[in-house]
């Protein structure tokens, strides 16, 4: 197997996983990024995540490449989550169906690869954090940024060039296969040149600033929405702060660019600078 037939897999299971299931859920085209399991930023993880923060050889000894993979959500389902104080109904449905979903993609890709003579060793899509630090020992996030699929907004999640509303998982196996290049540049606008705080002005649960993220505040709400959707399972989710913001469904720092340089080759005006 190769980078190509493992992000086909995963392609061709997202776009089946609707129609199999019913769900109500939809999803765009998920983004696969790959990185080497001996990269010395997974153990940089043990520093700015927790020190208990696993390696990949930890989950399997024979590790050589780490998978991630973001599923973006539809935009219907974010524009559902504009509104009010808690969590749509929707958006909740989304975060369990998705979860669902990377669990089920997982463990497909993971037979086919087993098929093919090499290990693979799956982590949890989510509720695999500390519950008093409320830190990850496997960042889904931080494995994302380390496989080249995006970087950090303002809002603490990994903006891909699909953007950042969606949902991250990962893998580990014993097949080598190249890394993926990491993105040079910011992708959050705030970042980039501070023109940006819309997620920050977003957040309803008095978590998210510009100079700091409480954390336990965000959970806070989480927590009240988990109770409000209590109906449909364990949906502790918000996600006011990845909707309706310029990073939901693209790289906004990338689309910028792309635009002047448009406006440049229209002869309209000179590019700016970064």
């Amino acid at each position: 197997m190769n980078k190509q037939s493992i992000a086909d897999t995963l392609h061709g299971f997202v776009l089946r996983y609707r129609h199999e299931h019913s769900t109500g859920t939809r999803w765009r085209t998920p983004l696969v990024g790959f990185a080497a399991a001996d990269d010395p930023l997974f153990i940089e993880l043990k520093r700015v995540v927790s020190p208990t923060h696993a390696l990949p050889n930890d989950l399997l000894r024979t590790a050589r490449t780490v998978v991630s993979f973001f599923i973006p959500l539809a935009e219907s389902i974010a524009g559902s989550n504009i509104p009010g104080t808690l969590a749509s109904r929707e958006w909740a449905l989304a975060y369990l169906e998705t979860n669902a979903l990377i669990d089920a993609a997982a463990l497909h890709t993971k037979r086919l690869i087993e098929s093919k003579g090499h290990a693979v060793e799956l982590t949890m899509p989510t509720h695999n954090f500390d519950s008093r630090k409320l830190v990850s020992d496997w960042s889904h996030r931080h494995i994302a940024f380390i496989a080249g699929l995006g970087r950090f907004g303002l809002n603490n999640m990994l903006i891909t060039g699909s953007g950042c509303c969606g949902r991250l998982g990962s893998f580990v196996t014993s097949l080598e296969l190249a890394s993926d290049p990491r993105p040079g540049g910011e992708a959050c606008l705030f970042r980039h040149d501070g023109s940006c705080r819309r997620c920050a002005l977003r957040c309803v649960g008095d978590a998210l600033f510009p100079d700091r993220f409480q954390r336990h505040n965000c959970h806070e709400m989480c927590l009240r929405n988990e109770e409000a959707h209590r109906c449909l399972g364990k949906a502790d989710v918000c996600g006011k702060c990845l909707v309706d913001v310029p990073c939901a469904f693209t790289d906004p720092v990338k689309q910028r660019k792309i635009k002047a340089e448009q406006r440049h080759a229209d002869g309209l005006q000179p590019p700016k600078m970064p």
